[in-house]
């Protein structure tokens, strides 16, 4: 299975936010939509940076709540690992372990075209797993 799989059955809906926002206008979209993290857009719609829950916690905690008026680009994060869409399970699993993140945006030929989170990822590879499984038991029951 690959991102773009994942892509095709949760949807390629993304949220972006601009960023000139400020870090309160990010922390109302992360919390109307109940998503963690956001990703950060130019005019042109190239992907600029992410802000996670992770790096809002890390700043308020740090600096206290007077950073809520900041724009993004002080908190967020820059530099972006992004996927193409043809990465496997597998290997997007160990990119966000490995890294210690948990959301990867995937663009496809310079164009945003969606967002995974790890939570996404853990949920195909249990179904994959639960496929597996049904088959080697319905192949051990025929025989």
């Amino acid at each position: 299975m690959t991102v773009r799989a994942i892509l095709d059955g949760k949807g390629h809906d993304v949220l972006t936010i601009r960023p000139e926002s400020s870090l309160r206008e990010a922390v109302q979209m992360l919390a109307e939509h109940r998503i963690g993290a956001v990703v950060v857009t130019d005019a042109a719609g190239q992907v600029v940076g992410i802000l996670s829950e992770r790096d809002v916690v890390r700043v308020i905690g740090k600096d206290g709540p007077g950073r809520l008026d900041d724009p993004i680009t002080t908190v967020m994060t820059a530099k972006v690992i992004t996927a193409n869409g043809t990465e496997t399970v597998p290997e997007v699993m160990e990119l966000m372990t490995g890294g210690r993140f948990r959301h990867i945006p995937v663009v496809d030929h310079g164009r945003l075209v969606g967002i995974i989170s790890i939570g996404d990822v853990v949920k195909h590879r249990v179904a994959e797993m639960e496929r597996e499984s049904q088959t080697m038991r319905e192949y051990i029951m025929s025989t």
